[in-house]
């Protein structure tokens, strides 16, 4: 008996407890970008392609997924499968293995989509710009809509740059 009120209590303390997330730098709303927030209405669901990264991308954007930062709050959400994104979330330089995986992820996201590169090497190449086992720029496959610079960018940047694309 008294073990089943203790655990009533706690449910209740978890119910009316305040969430445990950090405010983000900027605590105002982002301006969204133009067309793409109208279309998307606060929903955001991404799919997430490692076209060839060290992996320190991915910490971040697991923190920044994760209850500390929580961007699903935002709208923001990782999916499964690229047929059911809103678009793609591209991490590291785009190899010659990834190539193709990349090309036919972005074949099959619907469009109109957002595709935005995460981290220094998504954006400009970073360390591994002139690197053998590179395949191309991926400007040279796809113009990104947002750019997330940083080796590797901080979950904070990244919570921001998905606001700006939700609107909220």
């Amino acid at each position: 008996m008294n073990a089943n009120r203790r655990g009533r209590r706690s449910i209740l303390r978890t119910i009316f407890s305040p969430p445990a997330t950090e405010t983000t730098k900027d605590s105002s709303s982002p301006t969204p970008l133009p067309g793409v927030a109208v279309r998307l209405r606060g929903s955001l669901q991404l799919r997430h392609v490692d076209a060839g990264s060290c992996n320190g991308c991915e910490v971040e954007i697991a923190s920044a997924f994760a209850p500390t930062y929580d961007v699903g709050r935002f709208g923001a959400r990782l999916v499964a499968s690229p047929r059911h994104a809103d678009g793609l979330l591209i991490t590291g330089v785009v190899t010659r293995n990834m190539l193709g995986p990349l090309v036919r992820a972005l074949a099959a996201t619907p469009q109109p989509n957002v595709i935005i590169a995460c981290g220094d090497c998504a954006v400009n190449g970073g360390i591994f710009a002139n690197a053998y086992g590179v395949a191309s720029p991926l400007d040279d496959l796809v113009n990104p809509d947002v750019r997330i610079t940083g080796c590797p960018p901080h979950p904070d940047d990244i919570v921001h740059a998905l606001r700006t694309i939700t609107g909220l």
